[in-house]
């Protein structure tokens, strides 16, 4: 019997899967004690093949489907699962030698309830060079990290981040996986569900990866914009009626010119996209300058803005959407108590 079982989805990331499965033979926790599921989503570079032919000590099992998106493959995986314990690592997360030792000693220490689950961080690697949008991303990161560690605030479902976490399969299972129906975000929408029904959630910072992530500016772009879409989706369907209230009361408190920037640019296509190409490409030129801070404020600038839209084409347009910021009443949203999932 297993103790633990890692579920390691991928999609057309031949080399970086290589890296992670090689990183996954050098773990300290015992070799017998774990297993390792690839769920390969329709890969057609290679991936398939190289999984079929690689000869490993590790208790490998590969799974091979037609393409369904991230959220499917992780619920294929989680199916497999033959051990109390599931950890999610993603196909660009290379985990320090004592990952799994980490995860498992910190469910160790809280007797092994079911209600918990563990988060690490995914860190920078050294030999690593970021895009300058995706180095700012990673410094998002790490100012959660930073604060969890000075204490400032325990984690939460908003950090539930399946490149780097664990939770009892037994739980998980409880609230129906991940749902297929989100393209981004569907990892914090189930732990928003888990956390409604008690979950704790406990960060530590030894559980470590190291985050090789490579994006477009394009794909990058799409992250906000995902997600604001789905945190009203999250408020007006799965009953977080709390999430676009905080948002809009954080809105008021925003910098001036996100704000301005926000009147002129939401809802206007094009005037929207000359505002976040030429922000880009200034951040870009600052950023290979050496001037960080003013890059990155750019970065924000239009991560905000990508974001916000998301929330306006979901609620409905501007009109909706800056009457909810504007409103010195805490906007009210009904429970979607009604909901099965």
């Amino acid at each position: 019997m297993f103790k633990l079982s890692i579920v390691l989805p991928t999609y057309n990331r031949k080399r970086q899967l290589e890296r992670v499965i090689r990183q996954l033979e050098q773990q300290s926790f015992d070799h017998a004690s774990f297993e390792v599921i690839v769920v390969s989503d329709g890969s057609t570079d290679g991936t398939n093949e190289w999984l079929e032919s690689y000869q490993t000590d590790l208790n490998l099992r590969v799974i091979f489907q037609r393409n369904q998106g991230v959220a499917a493959t992780r619920n294929n995986g989680l199916n497999e699962a033959q051990a109390p314990l599931v950890l999610f690592i993603d196909d660009d997360v290379v985990p320090h030698q004592d990952w799994l030792k980490m995860h498992y000693e910190t469910h160790a220490a809280e007797g092994f309830a079911e209600h918990i689950i563990v988060i690490g961080p995914m860190y920078n690697p050294p030999d690593h060079n970021f895009q300058p949008w995706v180095r700012w991303e990673q410094a998002m990161l790490y100012k959660q990290y930073q604060a969890m560690d000075r204490g400032d605030w325990a984690p939460t479902a908003r950090q539930f981040y399946t490149g780097n976490c664990s939770v009892h399969v037994s739980y998980i299972k409880q609230f129906g996986g991940f749902d297929p129906t989100f393209k981004r975000a569907e990892d914090v929408e189930l732990a928003f569900r888990m956390a409604d029904h008690g979950a704790k959630f406990i960060y530590n910072n030894r559980a470590i990866g190291y985050h090789y992530a490579q994006r477009s500016f394009q794909s990058w772009l799409n992250i906000p914009y995902a997600y604001g879409r789905n945190d009203v989706i999250f408020t007006q369907q799965r009953g977080q009626v709390w999430l676009v209230p905080k948002i809009m009361s954080e809105y008021k408190s925003r910098h001036p010119l996100i704000r301005l920037l926000n009147r002129m640019c939401l809802d206007r296509g094009s005037i929207s996209s000359l505002v976040q190409n030429a922000v880009g490409t200034l951040s870009k030129l600052l950023y290979q300058l050496g001037l960080e801070m003013p890059a990155s404020a750019g970065y924000s600038l239009i991560f905000n803005l990508r974001h916000y839209q998301g929330m306006s084409d979901e609620l409905g347009g501007r009109k909706r959407f800056f009457a909810l910021a504007t409103s010195d009443e805490k906007p009210e949203f009904k429970t979607a108590s009604h909901l099965n999932y």
